[in-house]
């Protein structure tokens, strides 16, 4: 699966506005952002860069401002964290990531029903509502609605459950398949509405959606155990993990 999710991560980077092959990486840029968490790269599947590949993929961030910054399945590249680690980049963090299949999920039977987002106003309520479900951590603006219009109009899909007073209660998104599967990414829940099986309605969505459209796999990270439990109840499963690298300021200074 670690292939898979490589192949994937490189596929859906080539998506972005802007998009860069350097010395054995696809390097996406979103020029309405200068969030790590959207800028970032990833080596081909099987790359086996050099340090003079690594010092241009370093050059293609620093010329627009940006930290460099990578997210990758380390077993899908394994070449690729040596030269790195070299020139200076060090561990973000290490996440672990779930599998679905057609063969393991599980619908919930009871609990809210997801929609497709279809109007402005609708995009603008669920970027406010994972705003404050991810506690700010990505500020609301039109900007994050436009995002979200764009997973949804460029294949992918978008699901969030109506709180009782119209606005949105919890969201997430999927992008468009490649090489036969999909991410699932940003499930979140305002924190008025949880417990009451949002995050679980709009994954199996989802997932669902995905394969009906003929996808093998649907695939997340998740962040506590909490949200673990509720990915393997609708039928998620651990398969591998995807290593976050950065490069800090003085080794940047340090980077030819």
């Amino acid at each position: 699966m670690d292939i898979d999710v490589q192949s994937f991560a490189v596929a859906n980077l080539r998506r972005r506005p802007e998009a860069v092959e350097v010395g054995g990486f696809v390097v996406g840029f979103d020029p309405s952002t200068t969030s790590p968490y959207v800028n970032y790269a990833s080596p081909l599947p099987g790359a086996t860069p050099t340090g003079a590949d690594v010092s241009a993929l370093v050059r293609t961030f620093r010329e627009r401002d940006l930290i460099p910054r990578l997210e990758f399945a380390p077993n899908g590249a394994p070449e690729a964290e040596g030269p790195l680690r070299t020139a200076g980049f060090t561990t973000e963090a290490v996440h672990a990531y779930l599998v679905c299949t057609p063969a393991t999920l599980s619908v919930p039977e009871s609990g809210p029903t997801p929609g497709t987002p279809g109007t402005d106003a609708e995009y603008a309520a669920i970027d406010a509502a994972l705003s404050e479900a991810f506690g700010g951590e990505f500020p609301q603006s039109p900007e994050g609605a436009a995002r979200l219009r764009r997973i949804q109009d460029g294949g992918g899909e978008v699901r969030f459950v109506r709180a009782p007073d119209g606005d949105c209660a919890g969201a997430a998104t999927c992008s468009a398949p490649a090489v036969g599967t999909s991410e699932l990414a940003g499930v979140g829940t305002r924190p008025a509405y949880r417990g009451r099986g949002v995050a679980a309605a709009v994954t199996a969505a989802l997932t669902s959606a995905m394969f009906d459209r003929g996808n093998r796999s649907v695939w997340l990270e998740y962040g506590g155990e909490g949200s673990r439990r509720v990915y393997e109840r609708v039928g998620f499963r651990p398969a591998g993990t995807r290593l976050y690298l950065s490069l800090t300021p003085a080794a940047q200074r340090a980077t030819v």
